[in-house]
Protein backbone atom coordinates (compact mmCIF):
# COMPACT_ATOMS: atom_id res chain seq x y z
CA UNK A 1 0.00 0.00 0.00
CA UNK A 2 1.03 3.57 -0.27
CA UNK A 3 1.12 6.21 2.17
CA UNK A 4 0.57 9.91 2.11
CA UNK A 5 1.20 12.81 4.01
CA UNK A 6 0.24 16.07 3.31
CA UNK A 7 1.36 19.55 5.46
CA UNK A 8 2.28 22.42 3.08
CA UNK A 9 0.59 24.56 5.13
CA UNK A 10 -1.68 25.02 7.95
CA UNK A 11 -3.74 21.52 7.93
CA UNK A 12 -2.23 17.76 8.51
CA UNK A 13 -3.49 14.86 6.28
CA UNK A 14 -2.60 11.34 5.68
CA UNK A 15 -4.47 8.58 3.29
CA UNK A 16 -3.89 5.33 2.31
CA UNK A 17 -3.97 3.82 -1.09
CA UNK A 18 -4.54 0.33 -1.71
CA UNK A 19 -1.84 -1.51 -4.77
CA UNK A 20 -4.47 -0.50 -7.51
CA UNK A 21 -4.42 2.89 -6.55
CA UNK A 22 -7.85 2.95 -4.78
CA UNK A 23 -8.20 5.81 -2.19
CA UNK A 24 -8.66 3.55 1.23
CA UNK A 25 -9.04 5.91 3.97
CA UNK A 26 -7.68 9.76 4.89
CA UNK A 27 -7.71 12.43 7.87
CA UNK A 28 -7.46 15.24 8.13
CA UNK A 29 -6.69 17.62 11.43
CA UNK A 30 -7.66 21.04 10.79
CA UNK A 31 -6.38 24.15 12.57
CA UNK A 32 -9.14 26.81 12.04
CA UNK A 33 -9.40 26.96 15.45
CA UNK A 34 -5.91 27.65 16.61
CA UNK A 35 -5.30 30.24 13.96
CA UNK A 36 -8.68 31.87 14.64
CA UNK A 37 -7.92 34.65 17.19
CA UNK A 38 -4.80 35.62 15.13
CA UNK A 39 -6.85 36.26 12.30
CA UNK A 40 -4.71 33.84 9.21
CA UNK A 41 -2.09 31.52 9.96
CA UNK A 42 1.12 32.03 12.06
CA UNK A 43 3.57 29.50 10.25
CA UNK A 44 5.78 29.06 13.48
CA UNK A 45 2.54 27.69 15.11
CA UNK A 46 1.13 25.44 12.65
CA UNK A 47 4.56 23.93 11.90
CA UNK A 48 4.71 23.20 15.61
CA UNK A 49 0.94 21.88 15.79
CA UNK A 50 2.12 19.70 12.74
CA UNK A 51 5.18 18.54 14.69
CA UNK A 52 3.04 17.38 17.56
CA UNK A 53 -0.08 15.64 15.42
CA UNK A 54 1.78 13.73 12.40
CA UNK A 55 2.82 10.62 13.92
CA UNK A 56 -0.50 10.10 15.72
CA UNK A 57 -2.52 10.57 12.71
CA UNK A 58 -0.65 8.29 10.95
CA UNK A 59 -0.64 5.37 13.61
CA UNK A 60 -4.73 6.46 13.95
CA UNK A 61 -4.87 5.82 9.99
CA UNK A 62 -3.11 2.46 9.96
CA UNK A 63 -4.86 1.17 13.22
CA UNK A 64 -8.67 2.07 11.96
CA UNK A 65 -7.62 0.25 8.40
CA UNK A 66 -6.26 -2.65 10.87
CA UNK A 67 -2.66 -2.08 8.86
CA UNK A 68 0.70 -2.79 9.77
CA UNK A 69 3.39 -0.02 9.20
CA UNK A 70 5.63 -2.93 6.89
CA UNK A 71 2.72 -3.30 4.92
CA UNK A 72 3.60 0.04 3.43
CA UNK A 73 5.52 -0.48 0.17
CA UNK A 74 5.53 3.30 -0.61
CA UNK A 75 5.47 6.72 0.83
CA UNK A 76 4.39 10.13 -0.76
CA UNK A 77 4.66 14.11 0.60
CA UNK A 78 4.03 17.10 -0.58
CA UNK A 79 7.58 18.48 -1.40
CA UNK A 80 6.30 22.00 -2.09
CA UNK A 81 5.23 24.73 -2.54
CA UNK A 82 4.17 25.45 0.92
CA UNK A 83 5.10 26.99 4.14
CA UNK A 84 8.69 25.23 4.57
CA UNK A 85 8.57 24.76 7.85
CA UNK A 86 5.42 23.01 7.79
CA UNK A 87 6.87 21.00 4.69
CA UNK A 88 9.30 20.09 6.50
CA UNK A 89 7.62 18.26 9.18
CA UNK A 90 5.74 15.94 6.59
CA UNK A 91 8.67 15.79 4.25
CA UNK A 92 11.11 14.71 7.26
CA UNK A 93 8.74 11.99 8.30
CA UNK A 94 8.05 10.33 4.54
CA UNK A 95 11.82 10.56 4.42
CA UNK A 96 12.58 8.56 7.63
CA UNK A 97 9.86 5.73 6.98
CA UNK A 98 11.62 5.70 3.39
CA UNK A 99 14.68 4.81 5.08
CA UNK A 100 13.56 2.97 7.98
CA UNK A 101 11.25 0.42 5.33
CA UNK A 102 13.28 0.70 2.43
CA UNK A 103 11.19 1.47 0.10
CA UNK A 104 10.35 4.42 -2.80
CA UNK A 105 9.82 8.08 -1.38
CA UNK A 106 7.89 10.13 -4.00
CA UNK A 107 7.86 13.92 -4.00
CA UNK A 108 4.54 15.46 -4.98
CA UNK A 109 4.16 18.76 -5.94
CA UNK A 110 0.93 20.41 -4.01
CA UNK A 111 -0.03 22.32 -6.82
CA UNK A 112 -0.19 19.64 -9.32
CA UNK A 113 -2.01 17.63 -6.67
CA UNK A 114 -5.03 20.02 -6.32
CA UNK A 115 -5.54 20.44 -10.35
CA UNK A 116 -5.93 16.31 -10.10
CA UNK A 117 -8.18 16.08 -6.90
CA UNK A 118 -10.89 15.33 -9.41
CA UNK A 119 -9.77 11.90 -10.50
CA UNK A 120 -10.58 10.84 -7.03
CA UNK A 121 -13.91 10.94 -8.27
CA UNK A 122 -13.97 10.39 -11.52
CA UNK A 123 -11.90 9.98 -15.23
CA UNK A 124 -11.54 12.72 -17.00
CA UNK A 125 -9.93 13.06 -20.42
CA UNK A 126 -6.48 15.87 -21.07
CA UNK A 127 -6.21 18.11 -22.00
CA UNK A 128 -7.79 20.49 -19.85
CA UNK A 129 -7.68 23.90 -18.49
CA UNK A 130 -7.17 23.50 -14.95
CA UNK A 131 -8.20 26.79 -12.42
CA UNK A 132 -6.43 26.13 -9.47
CA UNK A 133 -7.64 29.00 -6.57
CA UNK A 134 -7.65 28.88 -3.26
CA UNK A 135 -5.84 31.30 0.04
CA UNK A 136 -2.40 30.74 -1.31
CA UNK A 137 -2.64 30.02 -5.23
CA UNK A 138 -4.44 31.46 -8.05
CA UNK A 139 -3.36 30.32 -11.27
CA UNK A 140 -4.27 28.84 -14.96
CA UNK A 141 -2.82 25.84 -16.23
CA UNK A 142 -3.02 23.72 -19.35
CA UNK A 143 -2.69 20.38 -18.12
CA UNK A 144 -2.04 17.67 -20.70
CA UNK A 145 -1.39 15.03 -18.71
CA UNK A 146 -0.55 13.49 -15.13
CA UNK A 147 2.90 15.09 -15.49
CA UNK A 148 2.63 17.91 -17.94
CA UNK A 149 1.64 20.81 -16.52
CA UNK A 150 2.10 24.42 -18.32
CA UNK A 151 1.31 27.72 -16.40
CA UNK A 152 -0.93 30.26 -18.31
CA UNK A 153 -1.54 32.65 -16.00
CA UNK A 154 -1.21 33.83 -12.29
CA UNK A 155 -1.96 36.23 -10.07
CA UNK A 156 0.52 39.26 -9.52
CA UNK A 157 -0.05 39.85 -5.98
CA UNK A 158 -3.34 38.49 -3.75
CA UNK A 159 -4.64 34.77 -4.27
CA UNK A 160 -8.36 34.98 -4.36
CA UNK A 161 -8.82 33.51 -1.43
CA UNK A 162 -6.38 35.73 0.57
CA UNK A 163 -8.31 38.49 -0.43
CA UNK A 164 -11.39 37.05 1.22
CA UNK A 165 -9.47 36.59 3.82
CA UNK A 166 -8.42 40.18 4.05
CA UNK A 167 -11.48 41.29 3.24
CA UNK A 168 -13.44 39.44 6.01
CA UNK A 169 -10.59 41.54 8.36
CA UNK A 170 -11.87 44.54 7.02
CA UNK A 171 -15.41 43.70 7.95
CA UNK A 172 -14.62 42.75 11.21
CA UNK A 173 -15.52 39.09 10.25
CA UNK A 174 -13.56 36.03 11.58
CA UNK A 175 -11.08 33.45 10.11
CA UNK A 176 -11.00 31.91 7.09
CA UNK A 177 -13.12 34.57 5.44
CA UNK A 178 -14.16 32.87 2.55
CA UNK A 179 -17.11 30.86 4.24
CA UNK A 180 -18.42 33.72 6.11
CA UNK A 181 -18.16 36.09 3.32
CA UNK A 182 -19.87 33.63 1.15
CA UNK A 183 -22.75 33.00 4.09
CA UNK A 184 -23.30 36.61 3.93
CA UNK A 185 -23.35 37.49 0.25
CA UNK A 186 -26.48 35.05 0.31
CA UNK A 187 -28.24 37.55 1.53
CA UNK A 188 -27.38 40.35 -0.14
CA UNK A 189 -27.55 41.86 -3.53
CA UNK A 190 -24.56 42.07 -5.44
CA UNK A 191 -25.63 44.87 -7.88
CA UNK A 192 -25.74 47.09 -4.88
CA UNK A 193 -21.97 47.57 -4.32
CA UNK A 194 -20.36 47.77 -7.67
CA UNK A 195 -16.31 47.07 -7.45
CA UNK A 196 -13.33 47.34 -9.72
CA UNK A 197 -12.56 43.85 -12.38
CA UNK A 198 -8.89 43.65 -11.84
CA UNK A 199 -7.37 43.11 -14.87
CA UNK A 200 -10.26 42.05 -16.90
CA UNK A 201 -9.63 43.89 -20.30
CA UNK A 202 -6.36 42.76 -20.12
CA UNK A 203 -5.23 40.68 -22.37
CA UNK A 204 -2.96 38.38 -20.46
CA UNK A 205 -4.44 35.43 -18.67
CA UNK A 206 -3.16 36.92 -15.36
CA UNK A 207 -4.97 37.91 -11.84
CA UNK A 208 -4.56 40.68 -9.76
CA UNK A 209 -6.87 41.05 -6.38
CA UNK A 210 -5.10 43.29 -4.28
CA UNK A 211 -6.49 46.63 -5.67
CA UNK A 212 -9.88 45.13 -5.17
CA UNK A 213 -9.11 44.79 -1.50
CA UNK A 214 -7.97 48.26 -1.26
CA UNK A 215 -11.43 49.04 -3.41
CA UNK A 216 -13.26 47.65 -0.53
CA UNK A 217 -11.31 49.61 2.35
CA UNK A 218 -12.34 52.86 0.37
CA UNK A 219 -16.13 51.72 0.22
CA UNK A 220 -16.21 51.08 3.61
CA UNK A 221 -14.27 54.49 4.28
CA UNK A 222 -16.71 56.80 2.32
CA UNK A 223 -19.78 55.17 2.10
CA UNK A 224 -22.57 53.49 4.11
CA UNK A 225 -23.59 50.00 3.36
CA UNK A 226 -25.10 46.68 4.21
CA UNK A 227 -22.10 44.29 5.17
CA UNK A 228 -24.46 41.73 2.99
CA UNK A 229 -24.45 43.96 -0.31
CA UNK A 230 -20.63 44.35 0.11
CA UNK A 231 -20.08 40.88 0.66
CA UNK A 232 -21.76 40.07 -2.36
CA UNK A 233 -20.62 42.49 -4.25
CA UNK A 234 -17.09 41.73 -3.42
CA UNK A 235 -17.81 38.25 -4.48
CA UNK A 236 -19.41 39.01 -7.43
CA UNK A 237 -16.06 40.66 -8.03
CA UNK A 238 -14.22 38.02 -7.89
CA UNK A 239 -16.60 35.26 -9.46
CA UNK A 240 -16.30 37.66 -12.87
CA UNK A 241 -12.82 37.96 -13.60
CA UNK A 242 -12.04 33.86 -12.71
CA UNK A 243 -15.01 33.01 -14.77
CA UNK A 244 -13.84 35.42 -17.27
CA UNK A 245 -10.14 34.59 -17.49
CA UNK A 246 -10.72 30.46 -17.23
CA UNK A 247 -13.15 30.86 -20.28
CA UNK A 248 -10.77 33.55 -22.63
CA UNK A 249 -8.36 30.61 -22.26
CA UNK A 250 -10.37 28.11 -23.45
CA UNK A 251 -11.43 30.41 -26.45
CA UNK A 252 -7.38 30.82 -26.81
CA UNK A 253 -6.30 27.24 -26.46
CA UNK A 254 -9.30 25.34 -28.03
CA UNK A 255 -9.31 23.34 -24.94
CA UNK A 256 -13.33 22.92 -24.41
CA UNK A 257 -13.01 20.95 -20.85
CA UNK A 258 -12.41 22.93 -17.59
CA UNK A 259 -11.89 21.96 -13.83
CA UNK A 260 -11.75 24.13 -11.24
CA UNK A 261 -9.66 23.15 -7.83
CA UNK A 262 -8.63 24.58 -4.50
CA UNK A 263 -9.92 26.10 -1.43
CA UNK A 264 -12.17 28.81 -3.10
CA UNK A 265 -13.52 25.99 -5.75
CA UNK A 266 -16.45 25.33 -2.55
CA UNK A 267 -17.78 28.62 -3.08
CA UNK A 268 -21.55 27.89 -4.03
CA UNK A 269 -21.79 31.31 -6.18
CA UNK A 270 -18.48 30.95 -8.24
CA UNK A 271 -19.52 26.57 -8.96
CA UNK A 272 -23.09 28.48 -9.51
CA UNK A 273 -21.60 31.29 -12.17
CA UNK A 274 -19.06 28.30 -13.69
CA UNK A 275 -22.04 25.86 -14.27
CA UNK A 276 -23.65 28.93 -16.02
CA UNK A 277 -20.65 29.71 -18.60
CA UNK A 278 -20.36 26.26 -19.49
CA UNK A 279 -23.79 25.30 -20.05
CA UNK A 280 -24.48 28.29 -22.66
CA UNK A 281 -20.99 27.42 -24.26
CA UNK A 282 -21.21 24.03 -24.50
CA UNK A 283 -17.64 23.46 -22.03
CA UNK A 284 -17.64 20.40 -19.72
CA UNK A 285 -16.64 22.07 -16.49
CA UNK A 286 -15.55 19.88 -13.15
CA UNK A 287 -15.13 20.36 -10.03
CA UNK A 288 -13.77 18.06 -6.63
CA UNK A 289 -16.18 17.43 -3.81
CA UNK A 290 -15.74 19.59 -0.95
CA UNK A 291 -14.08 17.45 1.03
CA UNK A 292 -11.03 17.60 -2.27
CA UNK A 293 -11.23 21.26 -2.60
CA UNK A 294 -9.17 21.89 0.59
CA UNK A 295 -5.42 20.52 1.53
CA UNK A 296 -5.99 16.83 1.59
CA UNK A 297 -3.44 13.80 1.41
CA UNK A 298 -5.86 12.24 -1.03
CA UNK A 299 -5.05 14.26 -3.89
CA UNK A 300 -1.09 13.67 -2.88
CA UNK A 301 -1.62 10.09 -2.77
CA UNK A 302 -3.55 10.03 -5.72
CA UNK A 303 -0.96 11.43 -8.19
CA UNK A 304 2.14 10.15 -5.58
CA UNK A 305 0.35 6.44 -6.81
CA UNK A 306 0.85 7.66 -10.74
CA UNK A 307 4.60 8.30 -9.87
CA UNK A 308 4.97 5.34 -7.88
CA UNK A 309 4.01 3.56 -11.28
CA UNK A 310 6.26 5.47 -13.38
CA UNK A 311 9.02 4.57 -11.02
CA UNK A 312 9.51 8.64 -10.46
CA UNK A 313 11.49 8.31 -6.92
CA UNK A 314 13.01 11.19 -4.92
CA UNK A 315 16.34 10.51 -2.87
CA UNK A 316 16.81 11.29 0.52
CA UNK A 317 19.00 14.67 -1.06
CA UNK A 318 15.37 16.01 -2.26
CA UNK A 319 14.48 19.28 -0.14
CA UNK A 320 11.64 20.75 -0.03
CA UNK A 321 10.70 23.84 -1.83
CA UNK A 322 8.41 26.97 -0.84
CA UNK A 323 7.86 28.40 -4.31
CA UNK A 324 6.20 26.72 -7.25
CA UNK A 325 8.12 26.46 -10.13
CA UNK A 326 6.48 25.32 -13.78
CA UNK A 327 6.53 25.68 -17.66
CA UNK A 328 5.43 28.59 -18.66
CA UNK A 329 3.47 28.66 -22.10
CA UNK A 330 2.90 32.25 -23.55
CA UNK A 331 -0.82 33.06 -24.72
CA UNK A 332 -1.18 35.20 -27.56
Amino acid sequence: MLLAIETSCDETGVALFSEDGKLISHLLYSQVAIHLPFGGIVPEIASRKQLEVLYPLVKELLTQNHTEISQIKAVAATFGPGLIGSLLVGVSLAKAISFALKIPLIAVDHLQAHLLAVFLEKEIEFPFIGLLVSGGHTALFLVKSFSEFYVIGHTKDDAAGEAFDKVAKLLGLPYPGGPIISKLAEKGDPTAVYLPRPLLEDKSLDFSFSGLKTAVLNYIKNHSYRVEDLCAGFEEAVCDVLVYKTFRAVEVLKVPKVVVAGGVAANKRLRQRFREKAFNTGVEIYFPSLEFCTDNAAMVGLLGYKQWQEKNYADLNTEAYARAVFKKLSIP
